[in-house]
């Protein structure tokens, strides 16, 4: 019976967020995670650069630019193709290719004042497996961090639950003055994951970001004219 009642608890709490999305035109309910997590830590402030990392379908994004106005800027990259959001720039590729990173890297042309990661993997549906992706992709969050975060600034990732945990946290505290572990309400009740805030970059001291190669784009060949 409480397995039942935790369900319906879960279910009742996922649809109230998902309505209110709907309500107030945001793209996902995820919006609510990032706005509760800004009103607890103040995140964002306006003016401000920000990076959102695995941006698709947009929800960060969306808030992160309507905290720091309209004198901010939002740059959001993802795999998937983001539907265009007025004063938001999108990259579409995979943070993990230095390619995009380059691409990142000259678009800011400089530093940021905040880094989001909502980034998960995708589920192979063995959870030490999934856990151990998700925290190897908020690593990559952080050589973002080491490459262009202004000192002081802040960063915020999503990240599975599990024995690796520890460990990522404590590759945080070597750059940041402050870690906290949070669960905003609107994660599911059920969820196992986490959010990470860290404020207060105090610069990748000792850390020396791996040198990346810029990849040639191979144009695809098609054969003309008759069959060989």
């Amino acid at each position: 019976m409480s397995d039942l009642h935790d369900r319906w608890v879960a279910e009742r709490h996922n649809e109230y967020y998902y309505k209110l999305a709907k309500k107030l035109d945001y793209r996902s309910r995820a919006s609510f995670k990032l706005l509760q997590i800004d009103d607890r830590f103040g995140i964002f402030k306006e003016g401000q650069s920000v990076v959102d990392l695995g941006a698709c379908p947009g929800g960060w994004s969306q808030v992160a630019k309507e905290r720091v106005g309209e004198d901010g800027t939002v740059i959001g990259v993802d795999l998937r193709y983001i539907h265009p959001l007025e004063g938001v720039s999108f990259i579409i590729g995979d943070i993990t290719d230095d390619n995009t990173m380059i691409r990142l890297l000259d678009m800011v042309g400089g530093k940021v004042d905040v880094v989001l990661s909502d980034m998960a993997p995708n589920i192979a549906g063995a959870y030490s497996m999934d856990h151990a992706r998700s925290v190897e992709l908020c690593m990559y969050a952080v050589d973002v961090c080491d490459r262009i975060l202004k000192n002081h600034g802040k960063l915020v990732t999503k990240v599975f639950m599990g024995d690796l945990l520890e460990g990522y946290l404590d590759e945080l505290r070597k750059r940041f003055e402050n870690v906290y572990v949070h669960s905003p309400k609107a994660s599911r009740p059920t969820s196992s994951e986490v959010y990470v805030i860290s404020t207060n970059f105090l610069g990748a001291h000792n850390v020396k970001p791996k040198k990346l190669v810029r990849e040639e784009v191979k144009a695809e060949f098609s054969a003309k004219g008759g069959n060989f």
